[in-house]
């Protein structure tokens, strides 16, 4: 198995995130109101700033989702690049 890429790898992570992101946004609306309301309140307390109901907070929670995507493509690469065996 060869090594990863860097730049390849971490993309197809920050797609994937928001990818995941968009369909997090779809989904309450399949939801009960209470749920709808439980799920929101989570995504407010987990990035802190964010918020549902406005398009800053459809920006600001893309932006963190690609921040997060970035850090975990970057080490997830490291992490198997340097553990192959020469």
């Amino acid at each position: 198995m060869g090594k990863l890429s860097f730049v390849s790898y971490v993309w197809k992570c920050v797609l994937g995130m928001e990818i995941f992101y968009v369909a997090c946004r779809i989904y309450p609306y399949f939801l009960s109101e209470e749920s709808k309301a439980l799920h929101n309140k989570l995504w407010e307390v987990a990035l802190p700033g964010f918020s549902m109901y406005s398009i800053g907070g459809l920006f600001l929670g893309a932006v963190y989702m690609g921040v997060m995507a970035v850090i975990v493509g970057v080490y997830m690469v490291w992490m198997h690049n340097s553990s192959i065996r020469k």
